[in-house]
This record gives C-alpha cells, sequence and structure tokens, in this order.
C-alpha cells in the first residue's frame, strides 16, 4: 500500500511538471483524472460559495424591482380606490330626488350631469354616477349613506341636498374614510367642529350665518322693520337660518318678538300664527321646507293680526311647485337664498342654455351651479392624486383626495372664487333677496352690493 501511494505520487508530480512546463492544455490519463478529482474535491466548494457570493447582487436587484411596482401601491393611511383599466370613475350623489322638495335635488343633481357631460372621461376612465335618495331627512341621509359606503370604488359624495340629511351621512361617509362636498347643506351646525363637522366634509353652497345675517340685514336696514318673528320645524338647516336670522336681527338693533318651532308634518298652523300675531310682528321669517312653507303661507293670510306682517321664506322652497301651492297668498312675499347674478358669461351663455337643452325647462331650484362646482372640484382632486399605471390602472388615495379638495384655493368656479376654510366652508357666499310678483322670483337685493 505504502508503495503504490509513492508511486501515485510520483505520477501527480511529473503530470504537474510537464503542465508547467508545456504551458498549454494537456490530455489527462484516467489515473490523473481520478487524482485530480480527488485532490479539487475540497477545492471547488470555496468557488461554489464564491459563485453564490457573486449571484447575490442579483437577489438584491429584486427590490429594485419591487420599488418601481411599488410606485403603484397603495401607500395612502385611509385606503385607497383601484380603477382598473377601462372601469369608470365612480362618483355617488345623494340628494332629494323623490316626494315634495323634488325640485331641490333635482336641480343639483343636473349640474352634476352638466358637469359630466362635460367632462365625461377622466385619466382616460369614463366618469360614472351612483344616483341615491337622501329624503330630506335623518332617515334618507342614513340610508343614502350606507348604500353609498358599501361600494368601495366610490370615490367622493356630491350631497346631500338637506343639512337634516347631512348630518348623518356625513358622519358615515367619514368613518367610512370618504368624502362629501354638498351643493346645499347651509346649515352652520355642518362646519362648526363643536356640533356636526366631521373630516372630509366640504360645501360649495354657503353658510347660513351669511345668509341669516342678510335677511336681517334686508329686513331692518332695507325694509325699514323694527319687530321680527321667526319659525323653524327642528331640522338644522330651518333651526340654523332662523337662529342666524333673530341673532342678528337683534344685533342689530330690532326687536326679537318670537322665536317658535312647528313640526314638518304639521297639518294645523293656526294656533301657532295666532300665538305669534298677538306679538304684532312686522316680519315673519320661516326658513321651512314644503309642505310646511305653503301651509304657513296660506294660513297666514287668514289670521287676524298678520294682514300687514311681510312674510318671508328661504331657498328650501325656491321653486315654481311652491308659487303653485301659494296662489296669490305668497304674492309680495320675500325668498333668501344665493346670488345667482355671477360675474361670469359662462353661467347664462353657456351653462343655463345646456340646461335647457339637456333637460327641457329653466332651473328649478338655486344649486344647480353649486353641485357643477362641487364635481369638478371633485374630478380635479381625483387627477391631482391618481396614481396611474403604463396599462391605465389608477390607485387614488381616500386621505390624498381629502387633503386636495381641502387644500382648494383661488379656484374659478360658476359661482365665484372658491377657498376651503379648515372646515369644509368654500363658497363664495353671496346672498341674494328676491320678492315673488306676478308669480315670479325678482331679485331685488343682494349682500353683494
Amino acid at each position: 500500500m505504502k508503495r503504490l501511494s509513492l508511486l501515485a505520487l510520483l505520477a501527480l508530480i511529473l503530470s504537474l511538471a510537464l503542465v508547467a512546463c508545456g504551458g498549454g492544455a494537456t490530455t489527462e490519463t484516467p489515473v490523473e483524472e481520478a487524482v485530480a478529482t480527488e485532490a479539487s474535491t475540497e477545492e471547488e466548494a470555496p468557488a461554489e460559495e464564491e459563485a453564490a457570493t457573486e449571484e447575490a447582487p442579483a437577489e438584491e436587484e429584486a427590490p429594485a424591482e419591487e420599488e418601481a411596482a411599488g410606485s403603484m401601491e397603495c401607500t395612502d393611511a385611509m385606503g385607497c380606490v383601484t380603477v382598473a383599466p377601462g372601469d369608470p370613475i365612480v362618483i355617488a350623489s345623494a340628494l332629494v330626488i323623490s316626494g315634495p322638495n323634488i325640485e331641490l335635488g333635482t336641480d343639483s343633481q343636473r349640474g352634476i350631469e352638466i358637469a359630466i357631460s362635460m367632462r365625461p372621461e377622466v385619466l382616460g376612465h369614463p366618469v360614472e354616477l351612483q344616483a341615491e335618495d337622501d329624503g330630506c331627512s335623518a332617515e334618507g341621509g342614513q340610508a343614502a349613506g350606507t348604500k353609498i359606503v358599501a361600494n368601495p370604488q366610490v370615490v367622493g359624495i356630491i350631497g346631500t341636498s338637506c343639512s337634516g340629511a347631512g348630518v348623518p351621512l356625513s358622519a358615515i361617509m367619514s368613518d367610512a374614510g370618504y368624502l362629501m362636498i354638498s351643493p346645499s347643506n347651509t346649515s352652520p351646525a355642518l362646519t362648526d367642529p363643536e356640533q356636526a363637522w366631521k373630516p372630509g366634509y366640504f360645501r360649495t353652497a354657503h353658510n347660513d350665518l351669511i345668509q341669516g345675517a342678510a335677511m336681517a340685514t334686508f329686513a331692518f336696514e332695507e325694509l325699514g322693520l323694527t319687530k321680527a318673528a321667526a319659525i323653524h320645524d327642528g331640522d338644522p338647516y330651518t333651526e340654523g337660518l332662523a337662529s342666524a336670522f333673530y341673532d342678528a336681527f337683534i344685533a342689530l338693533g330690532g326687536e326679537g318678538v318670537g322665536f317658535e318651532a312647528e313640526a314638518a308634518d304639521a297639518t294645523n298652523v293656526e294656533p301657532l300664527l295666532t300665538s305669534i300675531a298677538a306679538a304684532e310682528p312686522e316680519f315673519l321669517f320661516y326658513p321651512v321646507f314644503q309642505p310646511l312653507a305653503p301651509l304657513l303661507t296660506n294660513t297666514a293670510k287668514t289670521v287676524t293680526g298678520l294682514e300687514n306682517t311681510v312674510l318671508a321664506a328661504a331657498d328650501g322652497v325656491f321653486s315654481p311647485s311652491f308659487i303653485e301651492a301659494t296662489p296669490g297668498t305668497s304674492e309680495g312675499m320675500y325668498l333668501s337664498g344665493p346670488d345667482l347674478s355671477f360675474d361670469n358669461a359662462f353661467y347664462s351663455e353657456e351653462f343655463v342654455p345646456m340646461y335647457q337643452e339637456m333637460f327641457g325647462s329653466e332651473p328649478t331650484n338655486v344649486y344647480h351651479a353649486h353641485a357643477f362646482d362641487a364635481t369638478n372640484i371633485l374630478l380635479n382632486a381625483v387627477e391631482s392624486v391618481a396614481q396611474q399605471g403604463e396599462d391605465g390602472t389608477l390607485i387614488i388615495g381616500r386621505q390624498a383626495l381629502r387633503d386636495a379638495v381641502a387644500a382648494t384655493s383661488g379656484y374659478e368656479g360658476v359661482t365665484g372664487t372658491l377657498t376651503c376654510s379648515e372646515f369644509g366652508d368654500c363658497a363664495d357666499a353671496r346672498i341674494a333677496v328676491s320678492k315673488v310678483e306676478n308669480g315670479e322670483f325678482v331679485p331685488q337685493w343682494s349682500n353683494a352690493e
């Protein structure tokens, strides 16, 4: 055995010497191959380890690829809406589109539809509307909100028509991470953090602290009246506006002689009006909805002591159906609401003709333009925050959307120059007072004058 080992060693030394002298490739004998294999077995392991080490950077390249894909991942704290190639961008509306106040909601709905017809695609995706009915009530707002947040594709909400519906719906959408922009909620409570304000709530409609003060100024300074009473129905809108008017009237130096509530579904208001008449008000303001507003108007004309009292209502009944429900009795009364004598020519030269062409009538209320502006502000926000993939996929962050709407500043809309406050008041608040003359609403005065 020792002799064989010695011979093998001598053969190995000889082969190595030949390789060194030749300086080129050699042809090994089977014996030499076996010896070489044994000798190199342990040497190959480090070589494999070295190869593995050299390949490691290839594994490190994966994060770079993931980073490229990660640019289309949702990193928004409140989650995202993913819109697949060819799918629509869905916005929802929650407006009163049935019942006695239908003209208020359908008028705003048409403003949304005009905005979409002028902007049918955003970032290559069609815009689709999911329409829900807010019922102009807390129950309706609750139901509409529940339906909307059940659809994870909805990027935002245009609504509600009525502040009473807005209170519950704003809470639902806020908790779900959505946003809403109301074209006609005007209750001060909805943008008051001490009352009903919720994150994600905005409005292009004015705050009734402004409308109430404007109506008080008109009654006290323009009409020269010094004694006023007000009626509401307990709804956030009606109570908020009635309170704003009443407080502002007293602050101007007038005398408040009655602040009363009546049920929205009341059928007999004579006792209430008889009680108010005893205080001899010169001006009676009731910013309520239908059917209560027509009932108060018709009954007031029959109550002793109110024969010379000036009657007034507000934008909740600024519609043809109110005139029809008060034949003759509403003649001479005043209604406050947003000023539609806009400075821009777009409204009269393009918007209104398009409204007439699409829907076959004049606008039925006063918030269609506010809905148009609200829709465009929402779609602008989508454009500004959406991540867009090469295949057209969109990823839209919900918190990013809220932040984009909240950052609205100096936006030139139909209704004026809009800038959003910290708690969602975005309107360029211009209030007008109109008078019913020969069955028409005729503008009389504006706080912008």
